[in-house]
């Protein structure tokens, strides 16, 4: 029942990061993740070594466990750990140098723990007791620098929040709330209903969505994997429905339809919430007051909520939660704070240790149906639970070979045979009880035509594992690796660390190792053969045999076809997403040859990793406080070096940012294109080299962008020039391969298909930054050039990008300006090229006339998809001006919390619904962006919206002096934030270098600024440039139109109409049977209607002539016409706006922003030495 309970993107994907296994969580809300932290544990299984201390000096006692928490020489934080009397643990975590708080709660029961016959019901408490206002959390949290989030997975879920330092007491007292004293507020459960609804349909078009559930839906029959994870509308209400039905759910009368008692929930409540939650929503539309009229959602709503608080009363246990947070004050905070959450006497840790792969699930082959245009094969594996393995990780050791990309490895045999352009291998804890080992391979189309050939490859790499011995220096390589990266890891966001301490706080580790034991990696003790650590990674490559293996193929419809022939698969539907699927056993001859030992020379183990950074000294120096800026070290006319040395963070890290500017990869779209292609050859010919240098901490990216070419380098910075310069080398020198370069010329390919075939909300907020860029292209520009680009003119491009550039370089970390200053020079000698001035590559805007209004609409490409997608942006002005870029951005964050509780959670108008601050291309001009994806047409989520910010105003006007210096202040402390690691301060900086405006300063300055800007201010802002009713304002809106046709609806005013008909003819009309039937969710679909009522009426047939019905039935469309429903599936007309026709002629007739100027003048360089 997890998904109500904690019911709140991803990536539009080529190919999924993760194919058969859960997609790590259930996201459950929308908004970010910013980042004190506070940790919070059930009784997990540990081996306790420590003892526990009790504290009674507090409020309520206590207890302290005695021994300290192992964590890195490098990590300044304070831990405790602490138990309450009702079994939940608590990590607690201080931070003197925080500026943000955090904390997250762990629950041990996931989606899997379940009822097996009402899938995923979980959050609807909305209010507290305490705080019983429906958004007074989140409005909280908003107020004072704070965002919250939750998810559900396959056996935990996780609630966590951040918010200044100052505010967590307040934050946590609400929070706490949640978890002993909730109300499932019955008004709230429709909507959550309808969110949750609104989330599947969001993923019904996921490709990783379909293949995880077809991989669960195969497992053994009875399994708790099975079940349909993320839930429905359908799958929620299902008992409910069926109680109804079977007449055992009251009518509103306290008896059920048999005349005996109705069901209670566990606590006997079933009675409203104290203070109605739900406030109207602003000019109401139809669908919104008919959503009124049963809020609860009729007998099946009742009974929903009541299995929801039964089972949240039985299974939300005190000892199932983990609990992490920042120590003496807060200890006791903790304990008075939690320590009402009763101990319901459940295990704290439920293990499923039955694994959903049984002999009829194993040696087979599924071959399943994409949506998206890739091709992969995945190999999985049955695994036993892993974290008691912690010591020595073993199926770990078995990923480091089977996911090597260096000669030797399967991903470079297959590679250079042409057959895959990825390889990915490791293990996966699906639950809490076992575990999968998983092979996956992107294969290219020629691969997928031998995939059959792929599979043996992959079992002769096993068998050579199995065959080979394994000197303890492997194990000590991983050992040494994993810590030094314990040591020197940096600080995250505290929301972000205070989930995973929370997560692991279940591990059966000694509790002194929470922090240490999930991250090391111990060296095997070669005198120990039976527990050194050795035996356990043989023991499970021993099981790594293919009569134990499933294998998944992936690949849309025509592939199938081409490679295997029309019709020759019986194929399959899965029952929740209608995935089509196949399963075949494997034959004993292709068995028989997947166990052959390996006879491929190519394939052997790899060598001594030489990345491993053997230099870690960082010179520390005190400062007063950290610089607030990298300093321009270097400037030539190739050249710009901007340079920081590490002054906070400590760590042997550098961060190197390298943009290679040229005119001409953006003057078309062929060669952007070209341009693509080239940064895909040569990060494609790197792989090899570059693979152990990011095993041992040290990563590049290299690709290619509007303005050019664009180069990363991060991590230990010892080795980092080496691989700078072998990545340089390469950009110089590559030749394009022909057999490559088709293999690169498909991958684009399937990414610029793939494009159209994401959701919705992406598509439209593309399309607004299109037709708001000087520059852009269209991906259908984009893919119209990618089949003709030859070998040869792509080694032209690259000359030409290469000729003449500008290049402006970032480096921050454990790096003096002289060793910056070589890294520049060395970029210099190995390009051998020419210069231009910065000013000749620059990005700008387009700006929207003042008094415009537009609207382009465009169909959503994939016919299936329901949903629809409003992208609405607002122009505000330039960000030169510090006053305006001040303004725009405390009105932005006004509107955010009240856009989503109107949109979303009041009027239901879907699943994703954001209101945030856009800047544009190039960062000169900045405006709000209101963006909302829903199954309704974009033409109605306009009005929505221009209805919410009719409200705004009245809001804005009646905002108390308060309030606004609360908001005001919320602001304030997020630019004020310190930066948490080196990336964070990177990202700082290279924002003002990339743009040209050079204004390091700005959030300090902007912070500053809004203690002169006045609600008065605000409201003269909204009503110039974001109120509907404005002559000033400049507004254009992309509507992405779903081609699905919606099922016809009627409304509540003509069912009642009909009803009164039926009844004057002759009929008993049973008026709370039909409300209860159609109308506890407002209109009812046409079909439901005609249903119920034919059946009706037949059951009549013996008093009223039949004839009579027919005469009712042809007054239908008539009472839909007069009584239309708020959904009908009719286009709204929009009145006062100009629809645009042509986007290009429209991108034409905008004015270019202003062309990007430095705001600042530093004068570094007359007093640098370089």
């Amino acid at each position: 029942m997890q998904r109500l309970l904690a019911a709140a993107r991803r990536p539009i994907l080529s190919r999924p990061p993760s194919l058969s296994g859960p997609p790590s969580r259930f996201p459950l809300g929308l908004g970010p993740r910013l980042g004190f932290a506070m940790v919070a544990s059930g009784n997990p299984a540990d081996p306790t070594t420590g003892t526990w201390q009790r504290v009674s000096s507090g409020p309520v006692p206590y207890e302290v466990y005695s021994k300290p928490v192992e964590k890195s020489p490098q990590d300044d934080r304070e831990y405790r750990v602490i138990r309450l009397d009702n079994g939940l643990q608590a990590m607690l975590v201080h931070d003197a140098k925080a500026d943000k708080a955090a904390a997250s709660l762990d629950v041990a029961v996931g989606h899997l723990y379940d009822p097996l016959d009402s899938v995923a019901i979980s959050h609807t408490a909305k209010g507290t007791e305490q705080y019983p206002k429906e958004n007074e959390y989140s409005e909280y949290l908003a107020k004072n620098n704070g965002s919250s989030n939750a998810y559900t997975g396959t056996s935990n879920t996780n609630y966590y929040f951040n918010v200044a330092t100052t505010a967590l007491p307040g934050a946590l007292s609400r929070f706490a709330a949640f978890f002993h004293c909730p109300l499932f507020a019955p008004s709230c459960t429709v909507r959550e209903l309808n969110a949750v609804d609104s989330e599947h349909k969001k993923n019904h078009q996921s490709d990783m969505w379909r293949i995880f559930q077809v991989n669960k839906h195969l497992s053994k029959p009875g399994h708790p994997w099975r079940k349909f994870g993320s839930g429905n509308k359908e799958s929620l209400s299902k008992v409910g429905r069926e109680l109804k039905e079977k007449g055992l759910l009251q009518n509103g009368n306290g008896q059920n339809g048999n005349g005996t008692a109705a069901m209670k929930s566990a606590d006997g409540s079933l009675a409203a919430t104290p203070n109605d939650s739900r406030a109207a929503s602003p000019a109401p539309s139809a669908s919104s007051a008919n959503s009124e009229l049963e809020g609860d959602g009729g007998v099946v709503g009742r009974e929903t909520r009541r299995r929801l608080v039964e089972w949240w009363s039985r299974e939300y246990c005190a000892g199932r939660m983990r609990l992490a947070e920042s120590l003496d004050e807060l200890a006791d905070m903790v304990a008075s704070l939690f320590s009402p959450i009763p101990n319901r006497g459940r295990e704290p840790l439920h293990m499923i240790n039955d694994h959903p792969f049984g002999p009829n699930e194993m040696g087979t082959l599924v071959s399943l149906q994409t949506i998206m245009s890739f091709h992969a094969l995945e190999i999985s594996f049955p695994l036993p639970y892993l974290p008691p393995f912690w010591r020595h990780k073993p199926a770990g050791f078995l990923a480091h070979f089977l996911g090597h990309e260096g000669p030797g490895s399967l991903h470079s045999y297959m590679k250079q045979k042409g057959w895959i352009t990825a390889l990915s291998a490791g293990p996966q804890n699906l639950a809490r009880g076992f575990a999968m080992f998983k092979i996956t391979l992107y294969m290219t189309p020629q691969g997928f035509e031998q995939y059959e050939t792929l599979i043996h490859t992959v079992f002769k790499y096993i068998s050579m594992l199995r065959s080979s011995n394994f000197p303890a220096w492997y194990q000590r390589e991983r050992s040494l690796i994993s810590a030094t990266r314990f040591r020197f890891a940096e600080k995250r966001r505290p929301d972000d660390y205070a989930v995973w301490v929370s997560e692991h706080m279940s591990w059966p580790v000694p509790r002194e190792l929470i922090l240490s034991a999930p991250q090391l990696v111990q060296e095997w003790d070669e005198n120990d053969p039976v527990n050194g650590g050795e035996r356990e990674m043989r023991e499970i490559l021993d099981t790594l045999v293919i009569e134990r293996s499933r294998t998944v193929l992936m690949a849309k419809a025509e592939e199938y076809e081409r490679v295997r022939g029309k019709d020759s698969i019986a194929w399959e539907k899965e029952p929740w997403y209608g995935t089509s699927y196949h399963v075949e056993r494997l034959s004993e001859d292709f068995v028989k040859k997947a166990n052959e030992p390996n006879d491929l020379k190519e394939l052997f183990l790899p060598g001594p990793n030489e990345f491993i950074p053997t230099n870690l000294d960082v010179e520390k120096r005190e400062v007063e406080k950290p610089a607030k800026r990298p300093f321009l070290v270097r400037e030539t006319p190739l050249s710009s070096l901007w340079h920081k040395k590490d002054d906070q963070f400590w760590v042997p890290k550098a961060q190197v940012i390298m943009d290679i500017r040229s005119p001409v990869p953006n003057t078309s779209g062929r060669t952007f294109v070209m341009t693509r292609l080239f940064a895909d050859l040569v990060t494609d010919s790197l792989t090899e080299f570059a693979y152990d240098a990011d095993l041992a901490g040290l990563s590049y990216y290299f690709g290619g962008h509007s303005l050019g070419l664009y180069m990363t380098l991060n991590g230990y910075n010892d080795k980092l020039h080496v691989l700078a310069k072998h990545v340089l080398e390469r950009v110089r020198n590559l030749k394009v391969s022909p057999d490559r370069l088709e293999v690169m010329k498909d991958q684009a390919k399937r990414e610029y298909e793939n494009f159209f075939l994401g959701q919705p909300y992406r598509l439209s907020d593309y399309y607004a930054r299109y037709m708001l860029s000087e520059r852009e292209w269209t991906m259908s520009e984009l893919l119209e050039e990618v089949p003709t680009v030859t070998p040869e003119e792509l080694q032209t491009h690259i000359a030409a990008v290469l000729s003449k550039v500008n290049i402006q370089m970032l480096v921050v970390g454990n790096m003096y300006k002289d060793e910056a200053a070589r890294l520049a020079q060395m970029a210099e000698d190995i390009l051998q090229t020419s210069s231009i001035p910065a000013s000749e590559v620059i990005e700008r805007s387009l700006v929207l006339p003042s008094g415009s209004n537009f609207i382009w609409t465009t169909p959503v490409p994939n016919k299936d998809e329901p949903n629809s997608s409003l992208s609405y942006y607002i122009h505000i002005g330039k960000t030169t001006e510090p006053r305006v870029r001040a303004s725009a951005a405390l009105l932005a964050h006004i509107l955010s919390e009240p856009a989503f509780n109107v949109l979303r959670t009041r009027e239901q108008l879907g699943y994703i619904v954001s209101a945030s601050q856009w800047n544009l291309t190039g960062g000169g001009e900045t405006g709000i962006r209101i963006v909302v994806q829903s199954e309704r047409q974009p033409a109605h989520l306009e009005q929505r919206v221009e209805a919410f910010l009719r409200e705004m105003d009245e809001k804005l006007q009646t905002m108390s002096t308060e309030e606004f210096q609360e908001h005001r202040v919320a602001l304030q402390k997020r630019w004020r934030e310190a930066p948490k690691n080196l990336g964070e301060e990177v990202n700082r900086y290279w924002g003002h270098i990339e743009q040209g405006y050079l204004d390091f300063h700005r959030r300090d300055n902007d912070a500053d600024l809004l203690e002169s800007i006045t609600k008065d201010d605000i409201l003269a802002l909204f009503r110039s440039r974001a109120g509907p009713s404005s002559t000033s304002r400049a507004k254009l809106s992309i509507h992405v139109k779903s081609q699905k046709p919606r099922p016809a609806k009627i409304s509540v005013a003509a069912m009642e109409a009909f009803a009164k008909k039926v009844a004057e003819h002759g009929y008993a009309v049973d008026e709370q049977a039909w409300k209860a039937n159609l109308a506890a969710e407002g209109d009812a679909p046409l079909e439901k209607f005609a249903n119920y009522w034919r059946d009706t009426l037949l059951a009549q047939a013996s008093t009223v002539s039949p004839q009579v019905a027919q005469e009712l039935t042809k007054e239908v469309p008539a009472l839909l016409e007069q009584y239309p429903a708020s959904d009908d599936g009719k286009d709204v007309v929009i009145e006062g706006a100009t629809f645009v026709q042509e986007p290009k002629a429209f991108r034409a007739s905008l004015e270019p922003s202003e062309r990007p100027r430095a705001l600042v003048d530093w004068n570094d360089l007359p007093t640098s030495k370089f």
